[in-house]
């Protein structure tokens, strides 16, 4: 099935009986081990209602393209990456250093951990990054790091601290990647892990050097 440029990714309709939400979960696992299994370029709606054992049909009652379940797939990943960072950084009981530092370590954690998926949720983005249901999904998951920001350094402006969070959330996406696609150790990827946290530390005392 063919994906238009500018794709319509919301559903078809929301589940509300249990049924309905159990079949949304089948297709959702199904895809999941569609793309894990066959790639992006090989990922279709007719391979993943087979793994679902639904009929095409059934599949386009709640989604309507392809592009709609992998940006689903994504944007339930996108969920639980905010959900863990806004759990570590909002522990106002650690120093801002340390709250850093735990969120540079369980980034790179689930980076390796889910490197298959990751890499087939990357090299499907294409199909629907530039949409605006995507563009505010990115924008949630950045908001954990600007809050935190905000409250570490009250004084910096906020075109500064704007910087701060692009530059912080980008060293992670690619450290974390370089690291899941890596051949290297467990000891190499812990050092190179706390040397980015050594450096985002190091950049986070440059914008409020009293706090941390």
């Amino acid at each position: 099935m063919s994906t238009p440029a500018n794709p319509r990714l919301s559903a078809r309709k929301q589940p509300r009986q249990q049924r309905s939400t159990e079949a949304v979960a089948a297709i959702l696992q199904a895809a999941a081990q569609v793309l894990a299994a066959e790639g992006a370029a090989r990922f279709t709606t007719a391979r993943v209602a087979e793994r679902a054992g639904i009929s095409i049909g059934s599949l386009y009652q709640y989604f309507p393209n392809k592009a709609a379940i992998l940006f689903r797939l994504q944007s339930d990943e996108w969920r639980d990456t905010r959900a863990v960072l806004t759990g570590l950084l909002a522990d106002t009981t650690q120093p801002s250093s340390a709250r850093l530092r735990a969120v540079v370590r369980a980034f790179v954690v689930s980076e390796c951990e889910e490197a298959a998926m990751r890499q087939a949720l990357d090299d499907a983005a294409p199909l629907y990054r530039d949409a605006p249901e995507a563009q505010a999904a990115r924008a949630e998951v950045k908001a954990p790091i600007m809050a935190f920001l905000t409250e570490a350094a009250p004084n910096a402006t906020t075109a500064h601290l704007t910087v701060a969070g692009d530059t912080m959330v980008g060293a992670l996406k690619v450290l974390g990647k370089a690291l899941s696609q890596s051949d290297q150790s467990q000891e190499e990827i812990a050092a190179r892990t706390e040397a980015l946290a050594d450096m985002l530390c190091a950049y986070l005392a440059t914008l409020e050097p009293s706090v941390v």
